[in-house]
């Protein structure tokens, strides 16, 4: 009854939290001619006005989302994980799912190779002014995968310098290994795997997989209770080949998808979106949710363990502020200015090469950090007052 209880209210305040967009979705065929022309046909959702096929991306923000590649497992289709888009494209994420390497004999490699290459497709597609995804691409993307598709997306990140994390649920070891790849990754990583995990068990595929990562900030989720399948919604040949194997789930697909989604949700919003609140609630799930357990090498929020330091990039001033923060850039400096208020919520962000003013008339009165970061990822913050 107390696991009850808790999956209830977390599934509760993870739904508080959701914005209101609605789901859009189109079918784009992507060519590779570097690979005889091979076609890439996936299916894309992404944050809507109002839900339908081909309909604009949404209009009531000028917002720009990241895009998560996702691959499918084996002998399953992109429609089995309904539950992952409708947790994450509400939220601001734009989800493209490769349909390639759908038969009995696939090809990990090729298909590691798609999951990356449609990344790169969709970032030509944000300079496009007839694409509906014209300027609405940010520069963050993930690579993420189930199962097989999982395993291709440890094997996808060498194919490209553009993929910002990696988030895998059950993956599998593949040919070439997975395992093996995984030890050359240095990006962010998120491995959740289910404890009663027969088809590909946690020993054998994500903890040797979360091992041997050499990522600065890795975390491996581990349900208690949850299984391979369950990770998606009901797919046929997953539960054919789940029947012949033992343990069983303990808890329902529903409790699996409850605790998934926020984990999911909010490692992303931090990784990708620099919103130092998800990271606090990660952090927190991570240490209190009854029903998970985990390993992580990580620090969250990003502004809890910065030193606050006088720049040699920028100033900002004056300080204390009233109705406007004036920020100054030294000589051809290419900057990202993010505003975090004293709840580390973040409140403004922006890139700029010389100066800026943002208005603050109606920000409340408080502390304010201004962080700074310049091309090699050198990090400076300030605090203002208002």
């Amino acid at each position: 009854m107390i696991r009850i209880l808790h999956l209830i209210l977390l599934f509760l305040a993870f739904g508080m939290s959701a914005q209101s967009f609605e789901i859009g979705r189109t079918t784009i065929t992507f060519i590779d001619a570097s690979r005889g022309n091979r076609s890439i046909a996936s299916e894309i959702y992404y944050p809507a006005n109002s839900a339908g096929i081909n309909v604009p991306v949404v209009s009531t923000t000028s917002e720009s989302f990241p895009v998560l590649s996702f691959g499918h497992g084996f002998l399953m289709s992109w429609d089995a994980y309904q539950n992952i888009w409708e947790a994450l494209v509400p939220q601001g994420y734009i989800m493209i799912f490769p349909k390639t390497e759908g038969g009995a004999s696939p090809s990990h490699l090729e298909f590691g190779k798609d999951l990356s290459f449609v990344i790169s497709q969709m970032a030509l597609l944000n300079l496009n002014s007839s694409s509906i995804f014209y300027n609405r691409i940010s520069d963050k993307s993930a690579l993420m995968g189930h199962s097989m598709g999982g395993g291709a997306a440890f094997l996808a990140v060498q194919f490209s310098n553009e993929i910002d994390v990696i988030l895998t649920l059950a993956a599998a070891e593949t040919n070439p290994s997975a395992i093996t790849a995984a030890g050359n990754l240095t990006i962010p990583a998120l491995v959740i795997a289910g404890t009663n995990d027969c088809v590909t068990p946690t020993n054998t595929n994500q903890l040797p997989m979360y091992n041997v990562l050499n990522s600065e900030c890795k975390t491996y989720i581990s349900i208690t209770g949850g299984n391979h399948c369950q990770m998606a919604n009901y797919n046929l040949f997953c539960s054919i080949g789940e029947s012949t194997c033992s343990p069983s789930p303990t808890i329902s697909r529903t409790e699996q998808h409850q605790l998934l989604n926020p984990s999911m949700l909010y490692w992303l919003d931090y990784q990708l979106k620099s919103n130092c609140s998800a990271g606090d609630s990660f952090q927190q799930l991570l240490t209190s949710s009854v029903g998970i357990s985990s390993v992580n090498n990580c620090e969250y929020c990003a502004l809890n363990i910065l030193e606050l330091n006088e720049s040699e990039l920028f100033k900002a001033y004056p300080n204390p502020f009233q109705n406007e923060i004036r920020i100054s850039a030294f000589p051809n400096q290419l900057l990202k200015i993010e505003c975090y208020n004293m709840h580390a919520e973040l409140v403004y962000k922006e890139a700029i090469s010389a100066f800026t003013r943002i208005n603050t008339e109606d920000w409340a009165s408080g502390i304010y950090f201004i962080k700074c970061t310049d091309q090699k990822h050198k990090v400076s913050v300030f605090k203002l007052v208002k």
